[in-house]
């Protein structure tokens, strides 16, 4: 009879080590989350706080109420605000789903001449600072007389490099036979990306549509630009404004900003896994 696994030496610590080191991490990972959750703790508690005071830290409210935002729904318009964010991000979520996936799908299946030199141009776009186009695109929206309107607002940002790149990864990734066999039985070029390659790139349209609307809800820097209306704000451009004008009120700004992140958080939680999903497979191919 052979000795058993356990009685081999060396086995105990080797089993000692590992779990010491699989205790250091998940409490190093654990540790880090906490410490990255308490401004966001804090930004609750001092909302839902009766008279929070500035650099206070308490993560627990001694009296909770709604109080504030109570007085922000009735001395602000929220309301709009937050239709003005909604329109934004879901329409600039939903353009750059369609010219995306146009785009990724016709760099990666479509042979034309110039087709990988256009892909390096989209790419090198990426590396364009923002700041350098800001000025360009206000002159030409203001000579259009789209400043202060929806069109302004969204016209800059119904397409991204990025999209691009990340749905022409996913789009390289599925095999040619496919449109082949769909093109053999009549289908034309668009009927071969809209019935057979796009049902099969849901995980990462997923991701696309999930970093868009996050990155697009919380964007200050344009709609600042463009909008020079309290009826056109967004909810970061109104806490903004709630901030210089309720500078002493901090259970005013943060009620502000819980209805900002809220939503943002609402939609993550949801489709998280449909975002992990899309970056394993689209990430790494090509």
């Amino acid at each position: 009879m052979g000795r058993s696994t356990y009685e081999y030496p060396g086995y105990e610590a080797s089993g000692a080590r590992y779990w010491s080191k699989t205790t250091l991490l998940y409490g190093s990972v654990t540790l880090g989350a906490l410490l990255w959750s308490l401004p966001f703790w804090w930004m609750l508690s001092t909302a839902f706080s009766a008279n929070p005071t500035a650099g206070a830290v308490a993560l627990i409210p001694e009296v909770i109420t709604l109080a504030n935002f109570e007085e922000l729904f009735a001395s602000e318009p929220v309301f709009t605000w937050f239709i003005n964010t909604i329109v934004f991000a879901g329409t600039v979520t939903l353009f750059n789903l369609v010219f995306d996936s146009l785009a990724g799908y016709a760099l990666a299946k479509i042979e034309f001449v110039g087709r990988e030199k256009l892909f390096l141009m989209f790419v090198a776009t990426v590396m364009v600072p923002a700041m350098v186009t800001l000025i360009p695109v206000y002159i030409l929206l203001s000579k259009l007389g789209w400043v202060n309107t929806y069109q302004g607002l969204i016209a800059p940002l119904i397409a991204n490099p990025l999209g691009i790149f990340l749905l022409r990864q996913h789009f390289k990734g599925l095999p040619s036979a496919l449109g082949d066999a769909a093109k053999i039985d009549g289908c034309n070029e668009f009927q071969t990306f809209y019935k057979v390659y796009l049902p099969l790139t849901k995980p990462a349209l997923a991701t696309l549509g999930i970093y868009t609307f996050v990155t697009t809800w919380k964007n200050f820097e344009w709609p600042l630009i463009i909008a020079n209306s309290e009826s056109m704000y967004t909810l970061p451009v109104a806490l903004y404004a709630v901030r210089n004008q309720y500078f002493t009120e901090w259970g005013l700004v943060m009620a502000a900003a819980t209805v900002i992140v809220g939503p943002v958080i609402v939609v993550f939680m949801a489709a998280q896994r449909h975002f992990i999903r899309g970056m394993t497979l689209s990430g790494m191919k090509g």
